[in-house]
């Protein structure tokens, strides 16, 4: 199969700017292609992922991939699918994302003997001239039609409105695609299908000031069967980086999605043969459990390796099965004299995080859904003390997914 037919397959592809001649690229093969990553972090989060995965799939099919980092656009920031303005960074903050993200990225693809670059748009942006971008590229934009495209729609019905800053956004990452073309001889674009009208610009940008073909592809976003993006939780995102998301959370993380949501998955976000992904996603009742756990384990494995990926499914299982594993689930150190007079039972839930706010503990304790040491706790005046302590390990339980560790130090 070429990668028009996997990703198609596997349900990546959202739009296209030119089917037929895509199509016909993929046939042949060796196509050399982008995507950008822009470092408003300093790691990847599992919105990224979804780029990522279809970046690999692109590279096993014998394209080459650019992994385009943000240094430069990045000191402005995509106002795509966002309310408000981005909160500026520092170049050094900048750069420090872009070196962390880079390090990512080789876990994912093979940059060995030039199957894949890195290159980092900051080259080409931070020391432009003003005058002559101007008239070498802005002269092929009209700002008509700009203000027609969805990012900036938004922003304009906003009290706030759009600054000129980010409406220069449009047209940096129309020069990127440019540069590539010119540097790499890059001829395509994939994105989120929230980049379509920026992927749109640079298509149209090389086709006009070089006459010469590019094109454009972008990928469905991960959301779920109700249409909210994927990949947050209560505590924030759920990052790549195991000192951000540890593997346990990420595992527990995919482990607990909706039953609706796991063939999706499954053919977006692990490397599962489709007949295999489309037999656990039949799967009814409490038998997707057992696809949920394939999703989990394949996915840690993917991001964490094996051995994480074993380490997180055993926990999870001896969890569910009672029995917890120090060290294998979320866990907070707290003083032995916190407990000397007992801690309310809403301050333990909030202070390690197992729920956000004592209003949210307060409910979830009414409703029963507590438990201390196995204990079920219905009093939201329940004082936890030390004697409820084995070997200094405490385990709070919230529903029946939620458990997280207390330790004495």
């Amino acid at each position: 199969m070429n990668a028009y037919e996997v990703l198609k397959e596997r349900g990546f592809i959202e739009q296209l700017t030119h089917e037929d001649e895509i199509k016909s690229l993929f046939q042949k093969g060796g196509v050399t292609f982008y995507i950008g990553i822009d470092p408003t972090a300093d790691s990847l989060h599992v919105g990224h992922f979804l780029t990522v995965m279809a970046m690999a799939h692109m590279q096993q099919c014998g394209n080459r991939p650019i992994c385009l980092m943000g240094g430069g656009t990045g000191m402005i920031g995509d106002p795509s699918g966002k309310a408000d303005m981005r909160k500026m960074m520092t170049v050094e903050t900048i750069d420090n994302n872009v070196a962390c993200i880079k390090k990512q990225l080789s876990r994912f693809i093979n940059f060995d003997n030039d199957k894949a670059i890195i290159v980092n748009n900051a080259d080409w942006l931070r020391n432009l001239n003003y005058i002559e971008f101007l008239r070498d590229v802005g002269v092929h934009f009209s700002v008509n039609r700009m203000l027609t495209a969805d990012c900036f729609k938004v922003r304009m019905d906003k009290d706030a409105g759009l600054s000129f800053l980010e409406f220069n956004y449009m047209i940096m990452q129309a020069y990127d695609f440019l540069e590539l073309h010119e540097r790499h001889n890059c001829i395509m674009q994939l994105g989120g299908n929230d980049q379509w009208s920026n992927i749109i610009a640079g298509v149209e940008l090389i086709r006009r000031k070089l006459s010469k073909p590019a094109y454009g592809m972008t990928f469905k976003l991960l959301t779920n069967s109700e249409g909210i993006k994927m990949g947050k939780t209560v505590s924030g995102a759920v990052w790549l980086d195991p000192e951000k998301t540890t593997p346990y959370e990420f595992y527990q993380y995919w482990r607990n999605i909706g039953d609706k949501d796991v063939e999706k998955c499954l053919a977006l976000l692990t490397f599962l043969p489709m007949d295999e992904v489309r037999r656990l996603g039949a799967l009814q009742g409490s038998e997707i459990n057992q696809a949920k756990e394939v999703l989990a384990f394949e996915l840690t494995q993917i991001v964490h390796g094996e051995e994480e990926a074993t380490k997180a499914q055993e926990a999870a299982r001896a969890l569910f099965g009672k029995g917890a594993v120090a060290g294998s689930v979320p866990t907070t150190e707290l003083s032995s004299a916190d407990f000397a007079e007992g801690m309310d039972i809403l301050t333990l839930l909030t202070e390690t995080g197992v729920v956000p706010s004592r209003s949210e503990g307060r409910r979830a304790v009414q409703q029963g859904g507590v438990k201390v040491a196995d204990q079920a706790i219905t009093d939201i005046d329940f004082k936890v003390t030390e004697s409820l302590f084995t070997d200094g390990k405490l385990l709070l339980q919230k529903g029946k997914k939620v458990f997280h560790n207390v330790v004495l130090k």
